[in-house]
């Protein structure tokens, strides 16, 4: 196993953390925050000591979601009023001072550090996700059992003309066949604003039991030194 893996991985939804300009107003439960986040990621994506370059944030996905564009103000957009379960995250409206406290101090620090990779030494950058069994309500595909690894690009727009597939092989010979490319999710805000400069790819795991997150955290691992060392 190569250490020390040119690659950056981005974890920005294993967060659970209601920062201090929220709490008063948060009314989730803490089951509920664990629901709207990437339940998982922290354990299966625990792997900075086998790549050079990790950013990650314990700041809950319902509060502050590093995965959406600034300007996104939606109901499940860059800080929530409603959660992907369609649950109230708020008792009442936070105010605009407030909303800008939580961009300056957690949204706009975790995407500088992005911004700031040094391109001689990382070869590929990962989003890394993990999505539930079927989608909920606000997904694109509510309802429907979703694969085991979903691995996106912007359709082609992100990674360099044949590095998807690649990757894609790589991830089926250690979990299944159950890998899907762009569907159901075609690429993030992160790996869209960040692959116009550098390769990116988003990786969502599925929470399903098919696997314990040991044995994922151990696939994804050898997924990513299959694909370097191809």
């Amino acid at each position: 196993m190569t250490a020390n893996l040119p690659i950056l991985l981005s974890v920005p939804h294993a967060g659970l953390r209601i920062p201090d300009e929220a709490g008063q107003y948060c009314v989730l439960t803490d089951e509920e925050i664990i629901k709207d986040g990437d339940e998982g990621a922290a354990e299966i994506y625990a792997l900075q000591d086998y790549v050079i370059e990790y950013v990650t944030t314990d700041i809950a996905r319902a509060i502050v979601d590093m995965n959406r564009a600034e300007n996104d103000r939606r109901a499940d957009g860059i800080v929530k009023t409603l959660t992907c379960w369609n649950e109230p995250v708020y008792k009442e409206p936070l105010a605009a001072v407030t909303i800008e406290q939580l961009l300056n101090r957690y949204y706009r620090p975790y995407h500088e550090r992005l911004q700031r990779v040094d391109d001689t030494v990382i070869r590929l950058c990962v989003d890394c996700h993990t999505m539930a069994e079927f989608g909920p309500p606000i997904g694109p595909d509510e309802g429907k059992t979703r694969p085991h690894v979903c691995l996106s690009d912007a359709n082609g727009e992100t990674l360099p003309k044949g590095w998807m597939n690649a990757l894609a092989d790589c991830f089926r010979q250690t979990f299944g066949d159950l890998v899907s490319i762009n569907e159901p999710f075609s690429g993030g805000y992160i790996t869209r604003r960040h692959g116009r400069s550098r390769p990116w790819v988003q990786l969502e795991i599925s929470r399903a039991d098919f696997m314990p997150n040991d044995k994922k955290r151990a696939a994804v691992l050898a997924s990513l030194n299959c694909f370097v060392n191809s």
